[in-house]
């Protein structure tokens, strides 16, 4: 995972981190195949309205090539979901931008 940089990793527990380290690593692939020569992928954890058991994430995505950027956002309470959806918005934007 030498180009994926998560950010914030230290609020969550082990389970969300391998959460997180699985879909970056997933999604990472995919938007390689998409951006030949991806820099990289650098994605923000933060949680909010921690009651309980509860938390909310909010879920900041910004992938660097040579010659463009792209970024996203999403929040929601289930941290695969808003890891998915974030990611999926970058992968959409870039399969948009690149499409022939």
């Amino acid at each position: 995972m030498e180009q994926i940089k998560i950010i914030g990793i230290k609020e969550l527990n082990d389970n969300e981190v391998e959460t997180v380290n699985r879909l970056a690593k997933e999604y990472y692939n995919k938007i390689q195949r998409a951006i030949k020569n991806i820099t990289s992928l650098v994605i923000h954890v933060k949680t909010y309205n921690i009651t309980g058991k509860r938390k909310q994430y909010e879920i900041n995505v910004k992938v660097v090539a040579p010659t463009k950027s792209f970024d996203s956002k999403a929040v929601e309470w289930d941290l695969a979901k808003a890891l998915h959806m974030a990611l999926g918005k970058v992968e959409r934007m870039i399969e948009h931008k690149f499409h022939d």
